[in-house]
């Protein structure tokens, strides 16, 4: 190898790096060069030619000062030291990225973190090929050479661990460009949230026509309504981790004007490159619930991961319970109300999307099952229904029949045109709640 290319010592150790234990790839890497320097000393004493000829080449090759001095004392010239052909010498000048990174992170709470590497593509061609020049069978790679000794030292200085499946932040360093970034990874908080005030957004609603930058249309906010879950909760978690945004996940959402009461809707709220990752979760809540002067109201705050994220988007067809008030054109009677309730109770309704919400949602049929149904009268005019029903169902198409794109609907079963006047989410139950 040192024949043909000049290697450090680290990149001459690693080739071999999976043989023997406890040893850093540039201690191995000398002592190979330390016994070779060895041989050819004992060869050039003993007159071999082939002595001073690898003397040089560990001179020039293996930046070995070693064999340069023995060349001295041998009588024969010195030879220059070249860059090292697989890292060009950086993995000896590691140091500097270390500081760098350290100044970096002295910004960030964390408990885990990982150093990540990018290479210029020729640097890992050019290893590829040396590999399979000298079929390197125990070698390690120069990307995670760079990444173990790195991340060894910055351990050391922080005294945090170094974690591979989910770290906190992410060092991401290229050495060649010493170019240096931070992947701050986010942090989760789940909850409950009570929505007490009709007419908010579950997420914030830009202005369609300036989409977010304000014009007349807004009043300058930007805005299509001033206040909305996601912000109420995410603000002021946004504020105290110093993050830079939010975003809500829930088990579903409630439309605009409908509150969301019971023991609230399960959520997460992700801080997206948060400076502070340690908070109060007791403070959030105040700060929460007295941010939201009432509206909205949180509970049960607790640091989750990502993983739960998930399991909320695939529970948005978990149970809900709805209560909404109808009112009819005709006088119902409760006779009526009670085949009403008969006519819901263990039925698949069939609902084409709505018209409301096609501009978003892809237009199919969903079949959704109703579990329960409660009807209790109000005036002859009036009456109020509680659904408790497979995540997902349009309870205002359920009841008004959405042009027959709902089947059946309150209104079929009826016979009279039915409208939903107030809708209440009473329960958003897991499926372990179920």
């Amino acid at each position: 190898m040192l024949e043909e290319y000049p290697l450090c010592g680290h990149c001459l150790g690693r080739q071999f790096a999976l043989l023997g234990h406890g040893v850093e790839n540039e201690k191995r890497g000398d002592a190979l060069k330390l016994m070779l320097t060895m041989k050819a000393h004992q060869q050039t004493l003993s007159g071999d030619k082939n002595g001073p000829t690898l003397l040089k080449t560990l001179a020039a090759n293996g930046d070995f000062h070693i064999a340069n001095d023995v060349l001295k004392k041998t009588g024969h010239k010195s030879a220059e030291p070249r860059s090292c052909y697989l890292c060009n010498g950086e993995l000896e000048s590691t140091e500097r990225l270390v500081k760098a990174a350290l100044t970096k992170l002295r910004d960030y709470e964390y408990k885990t973190f990982l150093v990540g590497i990018e290479l210029p593509p020729e640097v890992e061609e050019r290893e590829d090929e040396f590999k399979g020049k000298f079929t390197i069978e125990h070698g390690e790679s120069l990307r995670n050479e760079f990444s173990r000794v790195i991340g060894k030292r910055i351990a050391e200085a922080t005294r945090k661990e170094t974690e591979y499946e989910r770290p906190e932040l992410v060092v991401l360093l290229n050495p060649f460009s010493k170019d240096l970034r931070l992947q701050v990874n986010p942090i989760f908080i789940n909850g409950r949230y009570r929505k007490l005030s009709r007419g908010i957004p579950q997420s914030r609603w830009l202005c369609g026509k300036c989409r977010g930058k304000g014009c007349k249309q807004c009043g300058g906010t930007g805005r299509m309504y001033p206040d909305s879950v996601e912000e109420t909760i995410g603000c002021p978690a946004l504020e105290m981790s110093q993050g830079e945004d939010i975003a809500l996940h829930g088990a579903g959402r409630e439309d605009i004007d409908a509150r969301m009461l019971g023991r609230g809707r399960p959520f997460v709220i992700e801080v997206k490159k948060p400076k502070k990752r340690f908070l109060n979760l007791k403070t959030l809540r105040k700060r929460i619930n007295d941010k939201a002067q009432g509206k909205v109201e949180v509970s049960s705050l607790s640091f989750t991961n990502k993983d739960l994220v998930r399991k909320l988007k695939k529970s948005e067809a978990a149970q809900k319970l709805y209560r909404v008030t109808v009112e009819v054109d005709e006088p119902v009677s409760r006779r009526q109300l009670t085949m009403l309730r008969k006519a819901l109770v263990g039925t698949t309704i069939k609902q084409q999307t709505p018209q409301r919400v096609m501009h978003r949602r892809a237009d199919m049929m969903r079949e959704k099952y109703i579990y329960k149904a409660n009807v209790r009268r109000l005036t002859p005019n009036r009456f109020e229904m509680r659904i408790k029903c497979q995540g997902g169902l349009y309870i205002k198409e359920l009841v008004h029949g959405d042009q027959g794109r709902t089947k059946p609907s309150v209104s079929e079963i009826l016979g009279t045109a039915a409208v939903p006047s107030e809708l209440d989410v009473l329960g958003v139950y897991m499926e372990e709640e179920t």
